[in-house]
């Protein structure tokens, strides 16, 4: 596959699955393999009688230009026995679809990433013009950016599930998500934005800015992100970087937030981790919130500082938080919070 080798793919194919193999080879014409492996997981001896079996495998890819580890998708794998030996008659997603189970997979480069995707090549070039975009605005922030970024944009919001090995309703509503790939080593940059089509579509050109310019900044800040980073933190610094420099006011980046505020309904603590889940009631409000907790923290100390202060929350260790704040803007969780909470009653003027 990583050679394009057509004869070397036909030699350990099973008889009758020729034809399927070569449709394997188109629909991935326009990618550029720098390796394409299929390590064996499982496997049972089977009777000695068996001409049939099937087994489990991983397979990991790496995308030249882009990947600097493989990413990984479980597979099974049906073998059948011919006269000269095992052979595969058929390869399929058992989790996460591979883009080009999808369909056949076009590639737009840009000058500071690289779109993959089933649609027309028009849409995948301007996917590809915002990265390039998102990237240097990105950069403003965080430093430099490793790597090219890379997107994938499925043709439905069926695909983008099967993708995502979740039901079609699961991500309703959210543009994109960033997705670890599972083969590189704990806390690198090796993530691909896989945009959920239907819910792309539907935003205003600022509104796909701020999506592929939030997305970008997982990336450039998984090396800093741990499982106890919160989530009010690191989607919170996102959306920051997303609406950096966009001229937008605070109601106009937080309308439900202004509505719940205007109602009476104030927060009484930052954003538990729980309420950014997809599908979530008020997951709207959880990233308004997060969003202005993270603006105050760089309107009021610096934006190096916010930048400080979410690295040092990773470095620190689980349950670092307070020490963290203290170190980096000199007062615990509960002041900065009553802080925050002043900052959000503003909203009701």
């Amino acid at each position: 596959m990583a050679g394009r080798d057509t004869a070397a793919l036909l030699a350990v194919s099973a008889d009758g699955a020729e034809e399927a193999d070569r449709d394997l080879l188109a629909r991935t014409a326009g990618l550029r393999f720098a390796e394409y492996t299929l390590r064996l997981t499982s496997f049972a001896e089977p009777p000695a009688d068996a001409d049939r079996v099937r087994v489990g495998a991983e397979l990991g890819y790496r995308l030249a230009g882009v990947d600097d580890y493989p990413a990984l998708l479980e597979r099974q794998v049906e073998l059948v026995r011919e006269a000269d030996g095992w052979r595969v008659a058929r390869e399929t997603a058992t989790g996460a679809a591979a883009p080009w189970d999808l369909g056949t997979v076009r590639a737009a480069d840009g000058r500071h990433s690289l779109v993959l995707g089933l649609g027309e090549g028009a849409e995948l070039a301007a996917l590809a013009e915002l990265a390039d975009r998102a990237v240097p605005a990105v950069e403003a922030v965080w430093g430099p950016f490793a790597g090219r970024l890379l997107l994938e944009l499925p043709l439905t919001e069926q695909q983008f599930a099967r993708r995502m090995d979740v039901s079609a309703d699961a991500y309703q509503g959210i543009a994109a998500v960033t997705l670890a790939v599972g083969g590189a080593p704990v806390h690198t940059p090796a993530d691909r934005i896989v945009v959920n089509p239907d819910a792309y579509r539907q935003l205003s050109e600022l509104g796909r800015r701020v999506v592929v310019t939030h997305e970008a900044t997982h990336v450039a800040t998984r090396a800093d992100t741990r499982s106890w980073t919160p989530l009010w933190l690191s989607e919170g610094v996102a959306d920051y970087t997303g609406y950096r420099d966009t001229g937008r006011t605070v109601r106009q980046i937080a309308p439900e937030l202004a509505k719940d505020v205007q109602a009476g309904r104030m927060p009484a603590a930052l954003p538990a981790d729980e309420a950014f889940a997809a599908g979530a009631a008020g997951i709207a409000q959880a990233y308004e919130l997060a969003w202005l907790a993270c603006d105050l923290i760089a309107r009021r100390y610096g934006q190096d500082r916010l930048v400080a202060f979410y690295r040092t929350v990773g470095a620190f260790g689980e349950g670092g938080l307070e020490r963290a704040m203290k170190a980096q803007l000199g007062i615990g969780v509960a002041e900065f919070t009553k802080d925050w909470m002043a900052e959000v009653a503003r909203l009701r003027s």
